[in-house]
């Protein structure tokens, strides 16, 4: 399991556990300490992003739409932040 910890330039700590299978994302948990709500639209995030492929444009995409269709507001991080980490955690993925 890929781990990684970003901290957000004038912001936030994103944190990303993730495992990877035939180098698409089988499981990630992010946590940290930015601002979302609803808070359970993470688990969304992480739901949605499941299947795909470990690119910054596609998780993007993946998280700026289930942010919109949730009505979600992310502070502390932004959609690109989030993406970066789970991208360095699948750069350590083991």
């Amino acid at each position: 399991m890929g781990k990684a910890a970003y901290k957000v330039k004038d912001g936030k700590m994103i944190k990303i556990q993730l495992a990877l299978e035939n180098k698409k994302i089988k499981d990630l948990k992010i946590t940290g300490d930015f601002f979302l709500h609803p808070e359970e639209t993470i688990e969304e995030i992480e739901k949605n992003l499941r299947g795909h492929f470990l690119s910054m444009e596609e998780l993007v995409h993946v998280i700026k739409e289930t942010l919109t269709s949730k009505r979600a507001v992310l502070l502390g991080a932004s959609f690109e932040d989030l993406a970066r980490c789970i991208i360095m955690a699948g750069e350590r993925n083991d």
